[in-house]
C-alpha cells in the first residue's frame, strides 16, 4: 500500500544576483537601426562609424565596470549616436587644417609654403567642381593641349622661347637631365650639389636619371677653367643650382650663368640653370637683390632654367621649365613628362596668379614688406584686444623662407605675449583655426606680416581664449 507523505521544506534566503549596469548598454546593431545613424553612415561610411562605435560602447562599457556610472540618459541609442557624431568629427578633424601662420616665415614648407591669393582661391570651385576645357580647344571643337593657357603667360612674363609646367621644381630637373643627358654626362659644381627639403640630394635626383655626374671645382671656388676642362665628346649638359637654403661666405668663387652660357655655345653644350624659387622677374626688396629671376636667368644666355611655382611665384606646387623651344620640346616628348605633368588644379591656380603677375597686382608676399606706419598701427589695434599685461610689440626679423634669401633677415615688429610659452604655443595648435608662432626668451611671438589682415579676428579671439585657459591670473 503507498502512502504519500508530505515534506514540508524550509525557505532559505539565498542572496540576490546584483544587476550588471553593462546590461543598459544597446548592442551595436541596435544603435545603428536608429533614424539618426543613417546620416553619419552615409557621411564616415559603414566601416569608420563601426569601429568608433564599438571603441565608444567598450569606453562605457569599462566605465560601467568600475562604478562611474554615467547618467541612464547618456546610454540610450539617441545619446549614444550624439556622441559618436562628436568623436567622428573630431577624428577626421586631424586632417588638413587651417593654420594662421605667424611665424614670420612667408614661404613656410611646413605649412603649405606661399598661400594662394584670396581672390584666386574663391575663383577655383567652379572650375575644380565641374568639367572644364583642360585639354580641348573650345573654337575648333577637337583635342587641344592643358599647358595652352599658360604658356604665352610664362613665354610673356620670362622672356622665353617656349615653356612646359610639370608637378614640382625636382620634376622639372628631373625631366630635363633625363630628356637631355641620359646616359651621357652632366657637369657640376661641387659646391651646388646641393640637398633640398626631405633629404633629397641633387646627386641622388640627377642619377635617377641614367646620367653621369661630373663634378668641378671645389666646395668653396670654382673656375670658369674648371669647367672648360671638363667638357668632352660625351658632355650633354652643363648645370648650375642655386644654393637655395645655405650660404658659403669668405674665400669663395663660383661662375655666372653668363659665363657658363658663354661657354656653353663655344662648345656646343646646353645650360640649365635650377633656379629653385620660381622668381619669374627681378624684385625690388633688398632681400632678393642677388637671387637671379628666371627672366634674368634666360636673358644672361641660359638654355633652360627651372624654378617652383608655390615659392617666390606665389601660386600652387608646379615646375616650371622654360627657355630653347628645341630642348623643351625634346622634354615635352620624353615619357616622363606624362608621368610628371601637373594637374588641372595647378594648371587653374598658375593660370590665375600669373595673370596676376601680367596686371602688376599685388601678391600675398608683398604684405613681407608693409608701410611702417600702417604696419605699427595694425599691431597696436590687436595690443588693445588682448590683455594689456601680458602682450608688448618687439622688434623681430622675418624671413622668405623655401630657400629663398636664408641668411638675410626683414627687420620689423611682432606681437610678444609674456607667460606660459610653452602651454600657450600648445593651446594656440589646437584652436579652429590653429595659430602657430614661435618662442623667443620665454615670450610667444606672434608675427601678423604672415597673417592676412582678415584673420586677425579670428587670430586675437584664438589667443584670447588660449590665455584664459592657459595663463593664471
Amino acid at each position: 500500500m503507498f502512502v504519500s507523505a508530505r515534506i514540508k521544506i524550509a525557505a532559505v534566503d539565498l542572496p540576490a544576483v546584483p544587476h550588471d549596469p553593462r546590461r543598459a548598454l544597446p548592442a551595436v546593431e541596435r544603435v545603428l537601426a536608429e533614424p539618426a545613424a543613417l546620416p553619419l553612415v552615409s557621411l564616415y561610411g559603414r566601416e569608420l562609424v563601426l569601429i568608433h562605435l564599438r571603441r565608444l560602447l567598450s569606453a562605457l562599457r569599462e566605465r560601467l565596470a568600475a562604478g562611474d556610472a554615467p547618467p541612464a540618459v547618456a546610454l540610450t541609442p539617441a545619446a549614444i549616436l550624439a556622441e559618436l557624431g562628436g568623436d567622428l568629427a573630431d577624428a577626421e578633424a586631424t586632417g588638413l587644417r587651417r593654420v594662421l601662420n605667424a611665424t614670420g616665415v612667408f614661404l613656410h614648407t611646413n605649412l603649405g609654403r606661399a598661400p594662394l591669393p584670396a581672390g584666386v582661391a574663391r575663383a577655383l570651385p567652379e572650375l575644380l567642381d565641374a568639367y572644364c576645357n583642360l585639354e580641348f580647344d573650345l573654337e575648333q571643337g577637337r583635342r587641344g593641349r592643358r599647358d595652352t593657357q599658360v604658356i604665352p603667360l610664362l613665354r610673356r612674363l620670362t622672356g622665353a622661347g617656349e615653356a612646359l609646367v610639370v608637378n614640382n621644381n625636382a620634376g622639372a630637373l628631373v625631366l630635363a637631365v633625363a630628356a637631355l643627358a641620359a646616359g651621357r654626362e652632366v657637369v657640376i659644381s661641387r659646391g651646388e650639389l646641393v640637398e633640398i627639403g626631405g633629404s633629397f640630394r641633387v646627386p641622388d635626383i640627377l642619377a635617377a636619371t641614367g646620367a653621369r655626374l661630373v663634378e668641378v671645382g671645389t666646395t668653396n671656388r670654382t673656375r670658369l677653367s674648371d669647367y672648360a676642362q671638363a667638357i668632352g665628346p660625351d658632355t650633354a649638359l652643363l648645370l648650375k643650382v642655386h644654393p637655395s637654403n645655405y650660404r658659403i661666405s669668405g674665400f669663395v668663387a663660383s661662375v655666372s650663368a653668363g659665363a657658363l652660357a658663354t661657354l656653353g655655345r663655344e662648345k656646343g653644350v646646353p645650360l640649365l640653370v635650377d633656379e629653385g624659387s620660381g622668381l619669374l622677374r627681378p624684385h625690388p626688396a633688398p632681400q632678393l637683390s642677388e637671387h637671379p629671376s628666371l627672366a634674368e636667368l634666360l636673358s644672361a644666355g641660359a638654355d633652360l632654367v627651372c624654378g617652383s611655382g608655390d615659392k617666390l611665384l606665389g601660386g600652387p606646387q608646379a615646375g616650371l621649365l622654360l627657355g630653347r623651344p628645341d630642348l623643351v620640346e625634346r622634354c615635352r616628348r620624353h615619357p616622363f613628362y606624362r608621368a610628371l605633368r601637373a594637374d588641372r588644379a595647378a594648371f587653374a591656380t598658375l593660370e590665375a596668379v600669373l595673370r596676376m603677375h601680367a596686371r602688376g597686382e599685388a601678391l600675398p608676399i608683398d604684405g613681407m614688406w608693409p608701410e611702417k606706419t600702417a604696419h605699427r598701427a595694425r599691431l597696436e589695434r590687436a595690443m588693445t584686444a588682448l590683455p594689456s599685461a601680458t602682450v608688448e610689440i618687439v622688434p623681430a626679423n622675418a624671413f622668405l623662407g623655401g630657400g629663398a634669401a636664408p641668411e638675410l633677415p626683414i627687420p620689423g615688429e611682432a606681437l610678444a605675449i609674456r607667460g606660459a610659452g610653452d602651454a600657450l604655443q600648445r593651446a594656440l595648435r589646437q584652436e579652429t583655426p590653429a595659430v602657430i608662432g614661435y618662442l623667443r626668451d620665454g615670450r610667444l611671438v606672434l608675427d601678423l606680416r604672415t597673417v592676412d589682415a582678415r584673420d586677425d579676428q579670428a587670430l586675437l579671439a584664438a589667443v584670447r581664449r588660449a590665455l584664459a585657459a592657459t595663463v593664471t591670473p
